[in-house]
């Protein structure tokens, strides 16, 4: 817990620090056409400057506001987790694989601790895919610091509705309903929170958030549909595991991967810079003249 809040506040300090724009001058310039855009600065010297254009838009207090409720959300949802009550051996005996809806009877009983640990590998690559892209790609490294505050708001978001979810619904977890489980496993409190998948939902986020982002950064590129295919390979593989470790069931994996990619891709969207989207700027220079052309779209 003590971790997980100085996470936050490390990289809420990177939203005050490089969540704008560090061109502060007015742009002269604009220019698309190519893969990603660009703004062009006259310096005080004379001397141009070209600095890439984010197709997002971050403020410090709105964004800020947005971390701090995740935050505090997510401290909520752990405290009513921690608040809940282990299971009495009358409550277990009437877990019966008969008492589950018919889809999600498959993996009822099923326990492995080898494949819980194996999806923690996956689990915590998750929250490294967006950051190493991030730090990969020229374009979207020209705007590190906007991007990590989307990093931040998506994973934040994320967490916090699992843990609320997590901590106010009882679901027994599919291990419960058999005997494969340890017996203290099956009755203690943490075998009440099947629905929904945080590392499932998790997994979505920060893989469709890599994808998106590289799409809005990079719209001509044609790895964008091999970044999607990924995204969604890994979060199904992440399900898998998960099913077959006997820690959710079909439906709650189902329902953390529309959750955690609604979260990966809705995030960045709704930060969409509208200021150019429909605007081509370019360039004019001539024989004892500069300035530029501007047309919009309609």
């Amino acid at each position: 817990m003590k971790q997980f809040i100085i996470f936050y506040a490390a990289l809420l300090t990177c939203q005050f620090c490089f969540g704008q724009d560090s061109l502060s001058s007015s742009p002269q310039l604009f220019q698309s056409g190519s893969s990603s855009k660009v703004l062009i600065h006259n310096d005080s010297s004379g001397s141009i400057r070209v600095a890439a254009v984010s197709p997002y838009k971050t403020t410090f207090v709105t964004d800020a506001l947005v971390i701090t409720g995740a935050v505090g959300t997510t401290l909520l949802g752990y405290s009513l987790i921690n608040n809940k009550k282990d299971l009495t051996m009358d409550q277990l005996a009437g877990k019966t694989k008969d008492k589950l809806p018919f889809f999600d009877r498959g993996n009822a009983g099923y326990y492995s601790s080898q494949a819980d640990k194996d999806s923690y590998i996956l689990f915590d690559a998750a929250y490294a895919i967006p950051l190493v892209f991030t730090y990969i790609n020229k374009n979207e490294r020209a705007k590190a610091g906007q991007l990590i505050v989307l990093y931040v708001e998506t994973i934040g978001i994320t967490g916090a509705m699992y843990t609320l979810t997590a901590g106010l619904v009882y679901r027994s977890r599919p291990f419960v309903y058999g005997d494969k489980a340890p017996l203290g496993k099956r009755l203690d409190k943490g075998a009440q929170r099947s629905f929904y998948g945080g590392h499932v939902a998790t997994t979505a986020a920060a893989t469709f958030l890599t994808a998106k982002i590289f799409q809005d950064f990079n719209p001509h590129s044609k790895l964008q549909p091999y970044l999607w295919g990924t995204a969604g390979g890994l979060t199904a593989l992440m399900g898998y595991m998960r099913y077959k470790a006997g820690y959710h069931f079909l439906s709650d994996c189902v329902l953390s991967s529309i959750i955690g990619a609604a979260t990966g891709i809705l995030v960045p969207e709704l930060h969409k810079n509208k200021k150019f989207k429909n605007i081509s700027m370019f360039p004019e220079m001539g024989e004892g003249y500069k300035g530029m052309s501007v047309v919009y779209h309609f």
